[in-house]
């Protein structure tokens, strides 16, 4: 295994040629790039991070279109996820756009969104979740998530953290694009750094829907 050297500027450059062409054809003739530029350090990066975060879970390029409209066969940004509860954990894209890293609870099933509601609900332990997402907004971590458009059943309009209620996942994350840093070691490093900041909302979601 060869050790994480950063993003090459190729890999980004190969999926803006992929969202421009989408076919076997095109995969086929640049797969080396894909191979070399795009897995090849994805696999070295999340190895690297796995004594402190635990194993990563490299998504296959490969879209599932046995049930989609959309026919077009691979996906045009490639994603890793570090699972800690179903449904919840940390991940990392490398895309057209360059670098995304994200973290949370991202999909859950009903009965996980019950626990989480609940939670929330709870003076003490809706506070806690307050307080860690606004730490996450002063380190440059954007607050996200789906969202009902409407309070969910069981709770008044009016409660304190009916915002919070109305979250069907709550995630984190930051687009860092290209940065000079990107295709260099430090790469590695800016990543452990922003999974360390979404820890205590990681742990905290995986506490909540394990």
């Amino acid at each position: 295994m060869s050790r994480f050297g950063g993003f090459p500027l190729a890999g980004l450059d190969f999926y803006e040629d992929l969202e421009a062409d989408n076919s076997k054809t095109f995969w086929t003739a640049h797969k080396s790039v894909y191979d070399e530029a795009i897995k090849t350090p994805m696999v070295a990066l999340t190895t690297e991070l796995e004594p402190h975060f635990g194993p990563a879970k490299i998504f296959r390029p490969y879209r599932d279109v046995r049930f989609s409209k959309d026919k077009t066969p691979y996906k045009t940004a490639q994603g890793a996820v570090v699972r800690v509860a179903p449904g919840c954990g940390w991940y990392v894209q490398i895309g057209a756009a360059g670098l995304y890293i994200g973290g949370g609870f991202y999909a859950g099933t009903p009965t996980q969104l019950a626990q989480l509601r609940a939670t929330i609900d709870d003076e003490v332990r809706g506070t806690e979740l307050e307080v860690i997402l606004a730490k996450l907004t002063t380190v440059g971590l954007t607050v996200g998530g789906d969202k009902l458009k409407t309070k969910p059943k069981g709770y008044e309009a009016d409660h304190p953290r009916i915002d919070l209620l109305r979250h069907k996942s709550i995630t984190c994350g930051k687009e860092f694009g290209a940065p000079a840093w990107l295709d260099t070691p430090r790469a590695s490093k800016e990543v452990h750094k922003a999974w360390e900041n979404m820890r205590p909302l990681v742990e905290w979601l995986a506490a909540v829907v394990s």
